[in-house]
């Protein structure tokens, strides 16, 4: 028995008035998980990536699971991402994610683009062109993983990163839907200081220092104006 476990051309099934071949495929050849790649969702990227409307996808994946269920099976669309891919902007990445959410799709593997040769895509890589039009192409590594965090958005590990992206493209609004809970981190400097130890902390500060090196920033106009002194140790009585 032959199974296909990628590189069908969703986009011909979908248009395919004749569904046999997609019958034949979900009942008898697919052994569990098929991988698809629509590669993105944003109108913008998928143009320059040269790929039909992310509505094909959504049209194939439906009568997918369609399929799936009349022929009594579990079986589930593995869909294939690209981030960075030219012509790809940061909002484009967010779009991307919010999609994402929208459709309960949580992409274990995401491939970042990575030039090819004899591609159009390496050549407007290396061109920032398309084909005589500017194009925008991230090669910045923050720029880059930016994009790349958005798309695993639900990954505790990206949660700063997918903040970030957020609040670069003004998209405040969505950082309860893709980092719910999220709570910046605070450093220990910024924190503020409460209770018994700012009480003591501030009597620390009234006490002379004993002893220790104190510069003299130019202060008092004496002498020894502008250089450093010593802070004389107190004497007890």
């Amino acid at each position: 028995k032959v199974f296909i476990r990628s590189g069908i051309r969703y986009d011909y099934l979908t248009w395919d008035k004749d569904e046999t071949f997609f019958k034949e495929l979900v009942e008898h050849h697919v052994s569990g998980q098929l991988k698809v790649a629509p590669e993105h969702c944003a109108p913008n990227t998928l143009k320059y990536m040269g790929k039909p409307p992310v509505e094909v996808f959504n049209k194939f994946s439906k009568r997918f699971y369609e399929l799936t269920k009349k022929a009594g099976k579990k079986q589930y669309l593995v869909p294939y991402l690209m981030s960075s891919h030219p012509g790809s902007t940061l909002e484009d990445a967010v779009y991307l994610a919010e999609y994402l959410y929208k459709h309960n799709i949580r992409p274990e593997q995401v491939q970042d683009f990575y030039p090819t040769p004899g591609t159009v895509s390496t050549c407007m890589f290396y061109t920032g062109l398309d084909p005589l039009k500017p194009v925008f192409v991230e090669k910045s590594p923050e720029g880059k993983a930016l994009q790349w965090a958005l798309l695993q958005y639900y990954e505790p590990r990206n949660a700063e990163k997918v903040v970030k992206a957020l609040h670069k493209t003004h998209r405040e609004d969505l950082i309860p839907l893709l980092v719910p809970g999220y709570k910046p981190k605070v450093s220990a400097q910024a924190r503020p200081v409460t209770g018994r130890k700012s009480a003591q902390n501030a009597k620390n500060a009234a006490r002379p220092v004993q002893g220790r090196f104190v510069p003299n920033h130019g202060k008092g106009g004496g002498k020894n104006s502008g250089r450093p002194t010593f802070a004389p140790k107190t004497r007890r009585k």
